[in-house]
């Protein structure tokens, strides 16, 4: 089909036209619009009302009607999806968990999931025997290696003993280790050795993960080809951190998403995915790391990039009114360090020794006055942060834990969770 030629554009003749014996109104059609129709055949039907053929429009058929009914209904039913989901979403508490790397966050998630979900299933058990395996053989390598490292090193009590040093070597670069029975008879050998005892005494000075004794005690029950953990094990059970994961539970109806972080400085910059709508900030700390260095900083104290990391995240300004609530964790290993005497508090925060136990301290079962003293010291310095600011928008609430004690834990949430309601009010202007 050919065009005609462009028309020189002259005041529009009014037409007037009949579909199926009605009337149309009376429409303008300019000279210019109809030579565009010559060369672009279009269906009428798509034209808006209003336009040369809008009259057509006006007679919707039956299935169109239906097919606005049923649009409609769809419609219906997406918003009101949408508002029980909006409900469900403020109906949740955000928990997030921050603190510095093995301060116990992934530990008490583990507590939520035995407490409030159902534990650990026995296929999920079978799977922590091969992390628990790893678990006694970073132990017996780290302690090894240090015994020649640390100063003044230490010697074996029992020359004999370094043949099994030299399995262990041996086997330090073996990335498909299958664990045999053979390396743990050598771990038992070299673990009652009372050289490797003295050099675990001196933890302090390298980087041991928690667990150590507790699994090189219990070797000969993990070696056992029967072996199934316990939750206890699966708690004490050590795994790094890496990204976020996002635990869901619910207690007395009400829903809690909990999402813990890795804390080692290169796992920090993935938080800020976090914040938003949280509904509060569980701050974990190791209390029993004051005399510990960073595994990524061998010239930082533990407890103070603890303290320098509370900080950055109470004075956080897109965190200004959120509040905290602080788990000053890991109670037993600090008990049993000051109780020790090998390493006092004072020599690593000289004010400890200005420091006089508050009026308001509370004595655990086991607590003698110095380790009274130490963990309310330790409480105040995290406290001398938060009221430091004192602009009344967020708070910080304290609770001394011990992540692998079920029950200490299940205590603190319970007390925790009328504080988190109240947060959770507030953040929705309810309260």
């Amino acid at each position: 089909m050919q065009c005609s030629a462009p028309q020189k554009l002259t005041k529009p003749a009014p037409v007037e036209r009949t579909v199926a014996g009605q009337q149309c109104q009376r429409t303008s059609v300019p000279n210019s619009f109809r030579a565009l129709m010559c060369c672009f055949p279009v269906n009428p039907v798509i034209f808006e009302r209003g336009s040369v053929m809008g009259c057509f429009s006006g007679t919707n058929s039956k299935s169109d009607a239906e097919e606005n009914k049923k649009r409609k209904e769809a419609n219906k039913k997406i918003n009101q999806q949408i508002q029980k989901d909006k409900q469900i979403y403020r109906a949740t508490h955000r928990l997030l968990l921050l603190g510095a790397g093995e301060s116990g966050k992934s530990t008490i998630v583990k507590q939520m999931r035995i407490l409030h979900v159902d534990g650990f299933s026995d296929e999920e058990k079978k799977q922590k025997i091969e992390d628990i395996k790893r678990n006694i053989r970073d132990a017996i390598i780290t302690i090894i290696e240090a015994m020649s490292v640390i100063s003044p090193s230490i010697q074996l009590e029992n020359p004999c003993n370094m043949e099994h040093v030299q399995y262990i070597q041996n086997i330090m670069q073996q990335k498909d280790f299958d664990y045999p029975q053979e390396f743990f008879t050598r771990v038992e050998r070299l673990w009652e050795d009372r050289g490797v005892q003295a050099c675990y005494e001196r933890s302090n000075e390298y980087q041991l993960i928690d667990c150590a004794k507790y699994f090189l005690d219990r070797v000969s029950l993990v070696k056992d080809p029967t072996y199934t953990p316990s939750e206890q094990d699966i708690l004490r059970c050590r795994v790094l951190t890496s990204g976020i994961f996002e635990t869901r539970f619910t207690v007395d109806k009400v829903n809690f998403h909990m999402f813990d972080v890795g804390g080692q400085r290169d796992e920090r910059r993935k938080w800020i995915q976090c914040f938003n709508d949280v509904t509060a900030i569980i701050f974990v700390t190791a209390c029993s790391s004051y005399n510990m260095v960073l595994r990524e900083d061998p010239s930082q104290n533990r407890l103070r990039e603890s303290l320098d990391l509370f900080k950055s995240i109470w004075n956080n300004r897109w965190l200004r009114t959120i509040s905290v609530i602080l788990f000053l964790n890991k109670q037993d290993l600090l008990a049993e360090k000051i109780n020790a005497r090998k390493h006092h508090l004072d020599d690593y925060f000289p004010d400890f020794s200005r420091y006089a136990t508050p009026l308001d301290a509370i004595s655990e079962p086991g607590d003698n006055s110095e380790v009274l003293r130490a963990k309310y010291f330790i409480r105040d310095e995290f406290l001398r942060i938060s009221t430091a600011s004192g602009d009344g928008k967020h708070y910080c609430y304290p609770h001394f834990t011990c992540a692998v004690d079920t029950e200490n834990i299940r205590r603190v949430f319970n007390d925790c969770r009328d504080i988190i309601q109240r947060m959770h009010l507030r953040q929705y202007e309810l309260l």
